[in-house]
């Protein structure tokens, strides 16, 4: 284990990715994630062991499956072994010790951070609230100061501290060169006021803001939909529709519609936004909301106009990854006769159509179908995985060992931990150094605007 590989595995999540761990330790298989995270120096093995065993009261091999990252200095490890000193209840000043970089004045955002949250955590409240006070004007350190004090009878203080940067905010809107330093000061100051039993203070003071355009971001303005929405103020919510940017808000406005029982109110409310400003975000989420609610037809006859779009992100892909475990709907899905072939995209349709034909156990129908000749896929490995799709594990496994590659033995991992052999899962998987030998120059994964990958899960 040294410095550079544990940058690259973090920097580029490999070795075993988190994925897998979490795979690995669902299906009980804490001892050997453990185990290989010293062995070879596997960082989220490291992380999910630590995690686990802390869950389970075991703090002593917590520490002891840190111990090797936090030699070689690895600053995550660091903050994990402080971490698992204070969820045991002891070594509080040791905890400390570990993150303290020596001059706070001299401390990185991201040192200040971790020492502050430690603080925290340790029950130290005051002393993080005055280590965070020179650095209020960044605004994720400010959400670090109201996160610390959730619960801990610090409200008052922390409202004062934010009252003069919730004003510069105000004032800024109007600033020819306006400083966003302080952007996030006026959600920050209702959360507070919210937390501590003034929410109609709250909802007053921000709605104000709202209403009077003195905020800098959009996310203030998410911020007060949300707040009127946990408070069940319908009213309020249906006029900053009408008054504010309704393509930010509205979806906020039905969400709360149905979360309060008025499912049908909700989807009126989008199909008049539909009729009055046909919005693909409105579409996306109708849609959405009728597959949810079991309305497949209801939801395709919604997002129909954009299937046949270059970018079919926005309304056909947020349809299909709900589907990826239901084969049935799925195959139902990608053969309606409304979903066209993409302009220049053709084979995503024929992806999506072999997952949920393996799914369905149709496995040579599936081949057929997929597109096996496209540049960034090994055919073999396509196979494999609509073989485990199909249930079919000692084919794909098969399959896998005769391929052998790097990425293969990756795959490889998975469908022998879904057998039940971990030991052989882990052994087969690519150490670190094989994978870094191994690492092409990065192919170009198609994502849609949405940030929807567009290629089927295999």
């Amino acid at each position: 284990m040294d410095m550079d590989d544990l940058v690259w595995q973090a920097s580029n999540y490999r070795g075993i990715p988190p994925r897998r761990v979490r795979l690995l330790l669902e299906h009980g298989h804490l001892n050997p994630v453990a185990q290989v995270a010293v062995d070879r120096g596997e960082w989220f093995c490291a992380e999910g062991a630590m995690e686990e065993l802390c869950q389970t009261g075991d703090f002593g091999r917590a520490l002891s499956v840190m111990e090797p990252f936090v030699a070689v200095g690895w600053r995550a490890a660091l903050y994990a072994k402080a971490e698992i000193l204070l969820r045991a209840g002891c070594g509080t000043e040791e905890a400390l010790d570990l993150v303290r970089t020596g001059d706070s004045g001299r401390a990185s955002g991201t040192e200040i951070r971790a020492l502050a949250e430690v603080l925290g955590k340790a029950g130290r409240i005051d002393e993080g609230i005055e280590l965070l006070v020179p650095h209020l004007d960044k605004s994720w350190l400010l959400s670090v100061l109201v996160d610390i004090t959730d619960g801990q009878g610090r409200d008052e203080r922390v409202l004062e501290l934010i009252a003069p940067l919730a004003d510069h905010a105000r004032q800024a809107r109007g600033d020819e060169h306006r400083d966003y330093a302080f952007s996030e000061a006026q959600e920050m100051q209702a959360r507070v006021l919210e937390r501590a039993d003034r929410a109609d203070e709250a909802i007053q003071i921000l709605g104000q803001d709202i209403a009077g355009r003195r905020f800098l971001a959009h996310n203030t303005l998410i911020a007060y939909a949300e707040l009127l929405a946990r408070h069940g103020r319908f009213e309020e919510l249906r006029e900053l529709v009408g008054s504010q940017d309704a393509h930010t808000v509205l979806d906020i406005y039905a969400d709360a519609l149905r979360r309060h029982g008025r499912v049908e109110e909700a989807e009126g409310v989008m199909r008049d936004a539909i009729a009055a400003d046909d919005w693909v975000g409105y579409r996306a989420w109708l849609s959405s909301m009728l597959l949810e609610e079991g309305r497949l037809d209801d939801a395709i006859v919604v997002a129909e106009p954009g299937f046949g779009w270059y970018d079919c992100s926005n309304l056909l892909a947020p349809l299909v990854h709900p589907l990826f475990d239901r084969p049935e709907e799925l195959l139902y899905l990608v053969e309606h006769p409304r979903v066209v072939p993409h302009h220049g995209h053709e084979e995503f349709k024929h992806g999506w159509r072999a997952w949920a034909l393996a799914g369905l156990g149709r496995v040579d129908e599936a081949l057929t179908v997929a597109r096996l000749d496209r540049p960034w896929t090994d055919p073999r490995i396509v196979k494999a995985n609509l073989l485990r799709q199909a249930g079919r594990l000692e084919e794909a496994a098969d399959e896998l060992r005769t391929l052998g590659t790097v990425k293969a033995r990756e795959e490889l991992c998975e469908v022998l931990v879904l057998q039940g052999r971990a030991e052989e899962a882990i052994a087969v998987h690519p150490t670190v150094a094989e994978q870094r030998a191994a690492e092409p120059k990065p192919e170009p994964v198609p994502l849609g605007e949405n940030g929807y990958s567009l290629e089927p899960p295999f």
